[in-house]
């Protein structure tokens, strides 16, 4: 009969309770029943075997048997003279049945020493020497745990994150204390439990409250029980572990053996492969500050199901561990994140739970766990791939770690965290395409001030329609407006080519592959306000006309907003700071046609604004709104923009009035009260694309009624 047994001891956080869970599974599967299963429910570990309850504490109390886990390459492992000597040699010299294999472990190592001649811990070659000798003389068993804590590869030893160094963390030699704790548990003549063994068993499956845990190291394995200051109700703590854990840790370790892998197409020396471990990318979680990834060891992503799996399934996903980005490995957190949202792992996952190996207490590491990972087809990080053409998001990347200037390293953090929302955060993907479109903004206007960072990296990649399609939702107001002024493009010869892009990049116009230091003169974003950058960009794009030979002014609209959100913006009821952040952004795509519907009640236009927005469209949309005579053109003219630039706003209006009579539009008689002070904030209004219906409602009708008021 199978029986499901609930560990509460066993839960994702802390590593060690995860390392306790597959400890456990390892080794019910190896030695009490190989058809057990296990999955993770409620954050707690599920075993699913013959064994009850009942059966499960007789099995470690009496019938289990420890694996062969030594570490003769490690000063203080208890092979040398100066070791702490208790664990291995009551094991070494006792007749217990389930330390037998430990026993001979000990004894073929200590055989190897001797032939040898190695009287203290090897280095280098001697190192390299006795670690091929170990792995060619111990059983298989004892060379399991060999390849999860050391692998051998052409250019020397490497090791394995999750076992620090070789199945040490600084003094802290991990089998040394292995074997420490099996003599507190067990009898080492005998076998027989020791009088507290079956409470901290307990307290280590079910989690259940014991006293009687011992004075001792656990590592790296479990932060919150290393001790220290403020780790209790008085000054410090000490550290106190609970035997079971330390023993069922090390077993479930056992499972991760690393491997040595090399690209067919490469001559390079082969390179350490472990399961589910990338290199630390601070972002994505508070836990980790861009500080650390110099000292972080790695980043280490266990995976999670809430399926019953074997103990072989297990072992064959951990084996295999490795995760993708297109035809590459995952090289860090990021692409491992990035994979995740694209299902480029192993099926069968639900989430991960990320733990990075980080230097906290002096030079000690810490498991310190990250955050949870779900595993879900997430098309909105798709988008992402985009920012791989010419490899600009790696070469970004590599650039900002090796510049290390307090600003870029600024920008890499917010574009990593903004990537991690992105790839993980799949309720609110909107909110993090904005939030990511506002990060590469950023790096644009830092790309546009810094020659040497231009000299590392090619241009941001064009991005597609689909990052404005995927940001509108929630964006409102502000992210309207905008999507218009961002869509604002010129023609020559029907074709576009003078993006808004090109006032915050220099680029080679049209192909968006190159820099070109010649256009820098074009680049009018700088530290100002959203209106001060908007009046400077406006008044080069007028200058650009005929030099670029357009065919009419440089507004023709991509993308427009509604009257009323324009009014909302006049009125005060808009952020420009949110709205120079997403402007910077958008520039960076391509604007899809459209606008968003009206959800704002309708607010009045100031007169000025009515009076002079014919002078910001385009001559072929006057033309199809039927405001303006088919042979006639409305020039925008540069003083306008200059005065209006400067708040004068009531010299404008006069000679507007002349101008647009001369063209055949119909102003009234009389001069409309201006309705605004802010000569800024009129003309960068002015500048929103509206659609060719809002224009009409411009003209003439409500032109009509207010001179009919004012007579």
């Amino acid at each position: 009969m199978t029986r499901q047994v609930v560990l509460a001891g066993c839960t994702p956080v802390p590593l060690v309770g995860y390392l306790k869970a597959l400890g456990v599974l390892r080794l019910v599967a190896e030695q009490a029943d190989p058809d057990a299963r296990g999955y993770w429910e409620n954050e707690q570990f599920v075993l699913q075997s013959r064994l009850d309850e009942v059966g499960l504490r007789r099995f470690f109390l009496e019938e289990y048997e420890a694996t062969p886990v030594i570490a003769p390459w490690n000063g203080g492992s208890g092979f040398y003279p100066k070791d702490n000597k208790s664990g291995i040699k009551p094991i070494e010299s006792g007749n217990a049945k389930r330390f037998h294999g430990l026993s001979r472990a000990i004894a073929v190592a200590k055989t190897s020493l001797g032939q040898l001649g190695l009287e203290e811990r090897p280095a280098g070659d001697s190192k390299q020497e006795l670690l091929a000798l170990l792995r060619a003389s111990l059983d298989d068993a004892a060379v399991a745990w060999l390849d999860a804590a050391i692998l051998l590869t052409e250019s020397g030893p490497k090791y394995p994150p999750l076992l620090g160094t070789g199945g040490n963390d600084g003094r802290l030699d991990f089998t040394n204390n292995f074997m420490q704790h099996l003599v507190a548990l067990f009898d080492p003549d005998s076998g027989q439990a020791s009088a507290t063994n079956e409470a901290l068993l307990q307290e280590s499956l079910y989690g259940e409250a014991t006293p009687g845990m011992s004075s001792a190291k656990i590592g790296q394995f479990a932060p919150s029980d290393a001790g220290g200051v403020n780790q209790t109700s008085g000054f410090e703590a000490r550290s106190l572990v609970n035997s079971w854990d330390f023993v069922l840790m090390l077993e479930g370790a056992v499972l991760f053996a690393a491997s040595a892998t090399r690209r067919l197409e490469s001559g390079s020396a082969g390179a350490l492969s472990y399961p589910f471990t990338v290199h630390l990318a601070a972002g994505g979680s508070g836990a980790a500050a861009l500080s650390d990834e110099g000292a972080a060891r790695a980043e280490i992503w266990m995976p999670l199901w809430s399926k019953p799996v074997g103990f072989r399934e297990l072992e064959a996903l951990l084996s295999e561990g490795r995760v993708t980005l297109g035809r590459q490995a995952a090289r860090d957190g990021l692409d491992f994140s990035r994979a995740v949202a694209r299902l480029g792992v192993d099926r069968g996952i639900d989430a991960f739970q990320r733990y990075a190996f980080l230097m906290r207490s002096g030079k000690a590491y810490f498991a310190t766990p990250l955050n949870r990972v779900t595993v879900t087809r997430n098309p909105a990080a798709d988008l992402i791939d985009e920012l791989d053409e010419r490899h600009w998001l790696s070469r970004f990347r590599r650039y900002a770690e090796k510049e290390g200037s307090h600003q870029v390293q600024i920008l890499r953090r917010n574009l990593e965290a903004a990537i991690f929302s992105l790839t993980t955060g799949y309720k609110d993907t909107a909110d993090s395409t904005r939030r990511l479109l506002i990060c590469l903004g950023e790096i644009a206007l830092y790309f546009a001030r810094s020659p040497k960072a231009r000299e590392a990296c090619p241009p941001i990649p064009r991005l597609s329609r689909q990052w404005v399609t995927q940001a509108e939702p929630g964006g409102g107001l502000e992210f309207s407006l905008a999507a218009a002024l961002a869509g604002l493009q010129g023609k020559h010869s029907g074709n576009w080519i003078y993006p808004m892009r090109l006032h915050l990049l220099p680029e080679k116009p049209g192909r968006y592959q190159q820099w070109d230091e010649q256009a820098g003169h074009r680049i009018t974003w700088a530290e100002g306000t959203l209106e001060a950058n908007l009046a400077a960009t406006l008044q080069r794009r007028l200058l650009d006309i005929q030099h670029l030979k357009l065919d009419d002014k440089p507004l023709v609209a991509s993308r427009t907003a509604s009257t009323a959100h324009v009014a909302a913006w006049l009125a005060g009821q808009a952020n420009a700071s949110d709205i120079a952040a997403l402007l910077l952004g958008l520039m960076l795509a391509r604007i899809p046609s459209g606008r968003v519907s009206d959800s704002l009640p309708p607010l009045p236009l100031p007169g000025a604004y009515r009076l002079l927005k014919p002078f910001f469209v385009t001559d072929t949309q006057l033309h199809r709104a039927g405001l303006l005579p088919a042979e006639r053109k409305l020039p925008l003219p540069g003083d306008m923009v200059r005065r209006l630039a400067a708040g004068q706003i009531r010299q404008v209006l006069p000679p507007a009035m002349r101008l647009l009579r001369v063209a055949g539009l119909y102003p009234g008689k009389t001069e409309p009260a201006a309705g605004i002070q802010d000569g800024r904030l009129l003309l960068a209004a002015l500048m929103v694309p509206i659609s060719d219906h809002d224009l009409q409602r411009l003209w003439p009708r409500e032109w009509a009624q207010e001179n009919q008021q004012a007579s």
